[in-house]
């Protein structure tokens, strides 16, 4: 009954697209939509680009720290889909790219 249930699990899992390559997939997805839309602000390793942060006047460009760890997914995602502070809404990404976006940069918090 047990092996019955894992395969059954396993192949739920795979039959949802959840396979090692869809995830290198979502992950390279990820820091492309990155390096286009956030990097100007958040800098390549996400740490905040100094410049932007001086100009702007806004000291929340690291996305990498203790705070953005704490936040939980939906959290971050309501970010990207809304605005906060002085970000404003990433309106041009659909919910799968926004979701891309966020893998990417918990991928950096690690």
């Amino acid at each position: 009954m047990k092996t019955k249930l894992a395969l059954f699990a396993i192949g739920l899992w795979l039959g949802a697209g959840w396979t090692p390559g869809a995830f290198a997939a979502d992950a390279s997805s990820g820091k492309a939509i990155f390096d286009k839309s956030c990097v100007g602000c958040h800098g390549a390793d996400g740490k905040g680009n100094p410049a932007m942060a001086k100009v702007l006047g806004e000291k929340g460009l690291n996305i990498v720290g203790a705070d953005t760890k704490k936040k939980s997914d939906d959290q971050l995602l309501k970010v990207l889909a809304e605005g906060a502070g002085k970000m404003p809404a990433q309106k041009s990404l659909s919910k799968d790219e926004q979701k891309q976006v966020l893998g990417h940069v918990r991928s950096l918090a690690k």
